[in-house]
């Protein structure tokens, strides 16, 4: 196992800013006048264009798309200095470049046999952390793009500190489009994805046909996809569109119970407190 540099190393020195996006909410909307550019030349990468609209099985080959509409806007946010240094501290470790090629595991994580899990938009990374340290057998792949969750977490990484974490900072479809081999995943974990509640923004969600279908062909047989929001309209897309995906299978007749390594999150419990509720879905890849 890597040896993980002391919390107080991030005391040391500082780091320049770096600008990323959000593709996830964790449990907060996003604003009404969104409107996330169409130009993927810009900083950040697109998602699937799909809209759901057709629900025949999708070749998870045809996901790519000239113009594929975003998933997620961009958001100011600014860095701690202690996030900053976190960045030059334990960056080179921990937070791999994106590479249109395989992804080399056992490099990455210095062991070869541990149950691969990936994980689409961890936020500040404490639910990502958290796991990781529940589940220390299991290397974990975290892909976010917005910069002061990235530092978080990689901030988190030195203060527990934990050896089984990894993060690429680049557009999740692309990365699993790329970087990820078919059935190469024991798991994958999408947690709060931002539900664009408008109408008309509906086709920017993540959980689309296509991308589903991606994300079940690159699990093992048996592998497992966990989604949860606390959007309920979103909750019952979910449900249909992974669902309508041929190769996976639901574990719960409908929403499944959260699973005890999934913590319950801040917006969550401030949700929960407000009477608001939260879905799990858990569908697993037929053998």
């Amino acid at each position: 196992m890597p040896d993980v540099p002391p919390a107080a190393a991030f005391l040391d020195k500082p780091s320049p800013r770096r600008l990323f996006v959000s593709m996830t909410n964790h449990g907060q909307p996003p604003a009404d006048d969104a409107q996330p550019a169409h130009d993927d030349a810009d900083l950040g990468a697109s998602q699937s264009n799909a809209t759901g609209d057709d629900d025949t099985h999708v070749d998870p080959n045809d996901v790519a798309h000239p113009r594929r509409i975003r998933s997620f806007v961009r958001r100011a946010g600014r860095s701690s200095e202690a996030q900053k240094r976190a960045f030059d501290v334990l960056g080179p470790q921990f937070l791999l470049p994106y590479a249109p090629e395989p992804l080399d595991w056992p490099a990455a994580f210095a062991r070869a046999d541990a149950p691969r899990i990936l994980e689409i938009g961890f936020g500040m990374g404490d639910g990502t952390a958290y796991i990781a340290k529940l589940r220390p057998a299991d290397d974990f792949l975290g892909v976010e793009v917005h910069e002061p969750g990235v530092g978080a977490l990689l901030k988190r990484i030195g203060e527990t500190p934990l050896s089984n974490v990894r993060i690429i900072a680049h557009d999740a479809v692309e990365v699993v489009q790329h970087m990820l081999p078919e059935g190469s995943l024991d798991g994958v974990h999408v947690f709060f994805p931002d539900p664009w509640h408008k109408k008309r923004h509906h086709k920017r969600r993540l959980l689309q046909p296509p991308f589903v279908a991606l994300l079940a062909s690159r699990l093992k047989p048996g592998g497992y996809l966990h989604c949860a929001t606390d959007w309920q309209e979103y909750a019952e897309q979910m449900l249909e569109v992974l669902g309508g995906e041929p190769t996976l299978e639901n574990t719960a007749d409908g929403y499944a119970p959260r699973p005890d390594y999934r913590p319950v999150t801040k917006f969550e419990n401030r949700g929960l407190r407000l009477g608001h509720g939260v879905w799990d879905l858990v569908f697993r890849k037929r053998a």
